[in-house]
């Protein structure tokens, strides 16, 4: 029971479709009763068990790829956080009452990752259709359609196998544009360079097994008289397309905020540029110029979260005081607000894209606080062991599901 009164417990154990639980590793965790019925088995048999010892493929089928093709559907699932619904498959089981003995089954499998709270998959819901008898079906008035019946079997497998290749060609494809895609944002973010005496890190971590990745940058760019201009953006997107949008605004941005008066400024030039970059609308930016001869951040943003000023007695504030909607979001250009806070010798900003605070199904308040907290126990470390305890703290140990910029720099 939870505080919504529903028994999710009851209502798994009377879902009419055959489900199981299995645990990240392959094991079984639970079962509804349809599926006990179905696989012939009871829920002590196969509750703790790995899957592929419950029901390994047929020894006696050279060609057997039923436990080949579930397992990467599964690990797959669990890497990626996607669900995946197979291709049919035939998966032979073992008659328990004469071992050795196995009989032709056919199996309609959809794989779907359940969540915990910080968005990491926990659990993979199994959920599985025996299409045997359909598969099997013969004709009972008369040979030619009992041989009509065989060629359509034939013919209906055939084709689902066909489509279990094409399946997993596409899914190649993916990972390859997926490799691309991050070579690519690699080559394009800026290594960070000296920044005479004073002191600054950067962090890129690409989201866990996903394409949702390449749309994050960050930029800093000396300016004169001890300034540094710094940004963070997130594209809307992913792949190779967000990665060449986000090629384009960090490069306009990082020339804008070398010439403009302020970041607000620099963030209306990039404004007007978007708008002829095709994908380029809703990014949301984080600009900021630091300056060290009057110790303040001037600040602006457009629909990014707020940077967090963390000041050396642990006091961590959020620069929230000057934010806009995202690129491309008025039909017509405004002048984007600004606004300017000082800061103690010793204090430290950080800018971040999203995937370090946003969780699924939590309010992103819930996210804010949390950085707080990692801030505030981490206060007195320099820029390079900040960014790394925070990331430690924030992201899920499996990885999150959105990429992740950070930047920590000492004032």
């Amino acid at each position: 029971m939870n505080g919504s009164g529903i028994d999710y417990e009851a209502v798994f154990r009377r879902l009419p479709a055959p489900v199981a639980l299995l645990t990240t590793d392959l094991v079984y965790a639970d079962a509804n009763p349809v599926y006990l019925t179905t696989i012939g088995r009871n829920r002590d048999e196969i509750v703790g068990r790995y899957l592929f010892d419950v029901f390994p493929d047929n020894p006696d089928d050279p060609g057997a790829s039923g436990m080949r093709n579930l397992g990467a559907s599964l690990r797959r699932v669990a890497a990626t956080g996607e669900r995946d619904a197979m291709a049919l498959q035939r998966y032979d089981v073992e008659d328990r009452a004469r071992p050795g003995v196995w009989e032709e089954r056919y199996w309609s499998a959809v794989n779907t990752p359940v969540f915990d709270g910080e968005g990491r998959v926990v659990l993979l819901l199994h959920r599985v259709e025996e299409v045997t008898e359909l598969i099997l079906a013969r004709a009972r008035t008369g040979a030619v359609d009992g041989e009509r019946a065989q060629v359509l079997e034939a013919e209906l497998y055939s084709r689902a196998r066909e489509l279990q290749e094409v399946n997993e060609q596409l899914r190649q494809a993916h990972a390859r544009e997926h490799e691309v895609a991050l070579s690519l944002q690699a080559a394009m973010l800026p290594a960070l360079a000296p920044l005479g005496h004073h002191r600054a890190a950067v962090r890129y971590r690409p989201a866990a097994g996903a394409l949702n990745v390449c749309g994050d940058w960050y930029d800093l760019a000396e300016l004169p008289g001890d300034r540094l201009a710094v940004a963070v953006g997130d594209v809307v997107g992913h792949g190779l397309a967000a990665a060449g949008v986000m090629g384009q605004l960090r490069s306009a941005l990082s020339a804008a905020s070398r010439v403009a008066e302020g970041p607000a400024s620099a963030l209306d030039v990039l404004g007007l540029y978007a708008r002829f970059v095709d994908g380029a609308e809703s990014t949301t930016v984080f600009s900021a110029v630091i300056d060290w001869a009057e110790h303040t951040v001037v600040y602006s943003s457009a629909g990014h979260l707020p940077a967090a000023l963390l000041a050396p007695d642990a006091t961590v504030t959020f620069l929230d005081r000057a934010t806009d909607p995202p690129l491309g979001a008025r039909p017509e250009p405004v002048a984007r607000p600004q606004a300017c806070v000082a800061f103690s010798q010793g204090a430290s900003l950080i800018l971040y894209t999203d995937g370090l605070v946003e969780r699924r199904e939590e309010d992103i308040d819930v996210g804010l606080q949390r950085l707080a907290g990692s801030l505030v126990r981490h206060h007195k470390a320099d820029p390079e062991a900040l960014a790394d305890a925070v990331l430690a703290d924030l992201l899920p140990s499996g990885g999150a599901t959105d990429d992740t910029a950070l930047v920590v720099i000492a004032l």
